[in-house]
């Protein structure tokens, strides 16, 4: 994994707000997402997965969403316990 970088998620912001306005949280949980690790070219973490799912970790998985991207197409949000964005796998990439 690289290093941890900036990350603007002003765009799915505005996505998320349009395509599922029934999960009112999910523009604040995505504008809290303003620091990445670039895993691949398909998929970018939020949340240290290390130790995913065991007792203590940061990442607790609960469920996937998705959004269009105008330009990148099917994005699959990983939500975390707490309505945290864990990462993006980009699906156009794979």
């Amino acid at each position: 994994m690289s290093k941890l970088q900036s990350y603007d998620p002003s765009l799915l912001v505005k996505l998320a707000k349009r395509q599922l306005p029934e999960e009112k949280w999910l523009p604040a949980a995505l504008a809290a997402c303003t620091k990445v690790l670039r895993e691949t070219a398909a998929y970018i973490y939020f949340v240290n997965s290390a130790g995913a799912n065991q007792p203590g970790s940061a990442w607790q998985f609960q469920r996937n969403l998705f959004l269009r991207h105008p330009t990148e197409g099917l994005l699959v949000l990983d939500i975390l316990d707490g309505n945290r964005v864990g990462g993006i796998e980009f699906l156009a990439r794979l």
